[in-house]
């Protein structure tokens, strides 16, 4: 995978001591600095989530100099939205949230079919096949050519929820908050990008990854 310019830069990171739960009172104290205009809180806060909002905008534009223009936006429509924020403690997922509008947005703008609403003919394979399951070869880098083509060819939004679960790793409650999906919908939408993915690999894995 390319050099990620974006995560260099904003490699600061507090110190955190005493745990999640002093983990989430930390960013709870500065998010409340944050929306009194503090912006040394709020620079604070982009240093510690702008990676992985990276990371996913890289994912799905699959460009690293789109994903650093849409980073900054997210950033930029979160500074004036942190009053519309209901649970401090799904910070994370509600940024994850505004990234996935911009890249919607953007692909609109450029007049790019996006195959939303359309469901795949793609059978449902009932039976496990003898292959790893997405979050292994997410770990296995001879395979990563290979999956980041499998996921290209799922419709943007079976794979945006199935990035936010296993690279991500949101619960399925904040994935339906970053979708705006009934639980239901989120378990099956990933459960279907799964047997995708293992269907699509499954003549890989097994030869060292060559066909």
């Amino acid at each position: 995978m390319s050099p990620r310019r974006v995560s260099h830069l904003f490699a600061v990171r507090l110190p955190l001591v005493g745990g999640a739960s002093s983990a989430e009172d930390a960013e709870r104290r500065l998010l409340t600095r944050a929306r009194r205009g503090d912006p040394v809180a709020f620079r604070t806060l982009f240093e510690q989530h702008s990676p992985a909002v990276w990371r996913f905008l890289r994912d799905l534009f699959r460009d690293d100099a789109a994903a650093d223009e849409a980073t900054q936006e997210t950033f930029v429509r979160a500074h004036g939205k942190l009053g519309a924020l209901r649970d401090d403690a799904r910070l994370g997922s509600w940024l994850l949230g505004i990234a996935r509008h911009i890249y919607l947005e953007s692909r609109r703008s450029r007049g790019t079919h996006l195959d939303i609403a359309a469901e795949e003919s793609e059978p449902l394979l009932e039976a496990a096949l003898p292959s790893p399951t997405p979050e292994d070869l997410l770990l296995d880098r001879e395979m990563e050519g290979l999956l980041a083509e499998a996921l290209g060819e799922l419709r943007e939004e079976r794979r945006s929820a199935l990035l936010l679960r296993i690279d991500h790793g949101l619960a399925y409650e904040d994935i339906a908050q970053v979708m705006g999906w009934s639980l239901p919908k989120v378990k099956n939408e990933i459960h279907r990008a799964r047997l995708q993915l293992r269907e699509r690999l499954a003549g890989h894995v097994g030869n060292g990854g060559h066909s």
